[in-house]
C-alpha cells in the first residue's frame, strides 16, 4: 500500500445529491355546480410544477359525493376517480365549490370532512368551498376567506370564522381561496414552498400570470377603480358608505366630511356616477340585502335592519322597485331552484 503524502492536496470527496422533496398529493371534491375556473386555477399549477420539473412533484385525485362524474355551474361535466373516501394522512384536500353552496353541504359531506379532519389531513377550500368547511366546523377561531360575493352572508352565519377579505388565506392547516384566478396564486405559494420561488415563477410564466399575489391582496378593485374615476374625494365617500351599510351617513354629512358641499357632492356623482348620492347608496344597501336574502336564514325583518332600512314596509317597496319583487317573493323564489 502506497504511502500517503502529507503535503498531497485533500481532494474532497463527491458532494451527496439532496434527497428529492416527497411527491405530495391534492384530492380535489368537486361539489355539485362547482366552478370550473377556481378548479382548473389550482390543478394547472400543479400539472406545469410537474412538467417543468422533469418529473413528478404532485399527485391528484378527484373525488365527489356523486361519485362517477360532477357537474360544472357551466354545465360541463367532470370524471370522478370515485367516491368519498378514506385519504392519505399526508393529503390535501380541496373543497371546490360554486353556485347554490349551502345545498351542496350535505349531511354525508359534512360527516366526511370531519371525519377527515380528526386525522389531521391538511384542508382547504376554493371559490364558495370555504362554506361547506365552515358548515363542518373546521374553520372555527381560524381566518379565511370566501368569494365577494357570499362575504356578507358568510359573516354573518359563521361568526366564529374571521372572515379575510384577500384573494387566499393560509392558517395553519386550513386554506382558502376566494374563487376565480385566487387559486392560482394559493398554488404557487404552495410550489414556491414545496420547491423554489423559481419553479413557482416559471409556472406563472407559463399561465402567463404576470402578476404573483400575496395573502394581502384584495379581491376587488376599488370601487372608484370599478368605476373608472380616481377622484379622491369620490374614493373617501364611496368608502364612507361602504362601510356604513346598516347605519347610513346623511348626504350632507357625508359631503361635509370630504369637505363639499351638497351641491359639489351630487355633481361628482352625476358626473362619475351617473346618479345622486342618495340613490347610490341605495342601491348599495339593496345589493347588500339581496345576498343576505339569498345565502342567509334571517328574517326579512333582520335583514332590512342589517340593511338601514327602519321598517320592513320601506324595504319591502325599495326592494321591489329596484329587483321587481319584493324580498319574500325573491327569497320563495330562489328556494325553489
Amino acid at each position: 500500500m502506497p504511502e500517503l503524502d502529507p503535503a498531497a492536496p485533500v481532494v474532497p470527496g463527491p458532494i451527496p445529491a439532496p434527497a428529492p422533496a416527497p411527491v405530495r398529493r391534492y384530492v380535489f371534491v368537486l361539489l355539485d355546480r362547482f366552478t370550473m375556473v377556481s378548479f382548473a386555477a389550482a390543478i394547472e399549477p400543479l400539472r406545469l410544477a410537474n412538467r417543468l420539473a422533469g418529473r413528478e412533484l404532485y399527485q391528484w385525485q378527484l373525488l365527489g359525493p356523486q361519485g362517477e362524474c360532477a357537474v360544472c355551474s357551466n354545465g360541463a361535466r367532470i370524471l370522478l376517480d370515485g367516491p368519498l373516501s378514506d385519504t392519505r394522512r399526508d393529503d390535501t384536500v380541496l373543497i371546490c365549490g360554486g353556485l347554490d353552496v349551502p345545498r351542496a353541504a350535505t349531511r354525508p359531506v359534512l360527516a366526511w370532512l370531519r371525519r377527515e379532519a380528526r386525522r389531521g389531513t391538511r384542508m382547504g377550500a376554493l371559490c364558495t368551498g370555504a362554506w361547506v368547511l365552515a358548515e363542518a366546523g373546521l374553520l372555527d377561531g381560524r381566518r379565511a376567506t370566501i368569494h365577494w360575493e357570499n362575504q356578507d352572508g358568510f359573516a354573518e352565519k359563521f361568526p366564529d370564522v374571521t372572515l379575510i377579505r384577500t384573494v387566499f388565506v393560509e392558517d395553519g392547516n386550513r386554506l382558502t381561496a376566494a374563487g376565480g384566478t385566487a387559486a392560482i396564486d394559493l398554488m404557487l405559494r404552495q410550489i414556491a414552498r414545496d420547491h423554489s420561488t423559481e419553479l413557482a415563477s416559471r409556472v406563472a410564466d407559463q399561465l402567463i400570470h404576470t402578476s404573483i399575489r400575496s395573502e394581502e391582496d384584495q379581491q376587488r378593485l376599488s370601487s372608484p377603480t370599478r368605476m373608472g374615476t380616481r377622484h379622491p374625494r369620490l374614493a373617501q365617500v364611496l368608502a364612507r358608505m361602504e362601510g356604513n351599510i346598516e347605519d347610513p351617513v346623511s348626504p350632507a354629512r357625508l359631503a361635509s366630511e370630504a369637505g363639499l358641499s351638497p351641491r359639489q357632492l351630487e355633481r361628482l356623482f352625476a358626473r362619475y356616477l351617473g346618479r345622486s348620492p342618495k340613490r347610490y347608496y341605495m342601491e348599495l344597501r339593496l345589493e347588500r340585502a339581496r345576498h343576505l336574502l339569498l345565502q342567509t336564514g334571517m328574517s326579512v325583518m333582520e335583514i332590512g335592519l342589517a340593511c338601514g332600512f327602519a321598517s320592513a314596509a320601506h324595504f319591502s317597496k325599495c326592494y321591489r322597485t329596484t329587483y321587481g319583487c319584493t324580498p319574500y317573493r325573491e327569497r320563495g323564489a330562489a328556494g325553489a331552484d
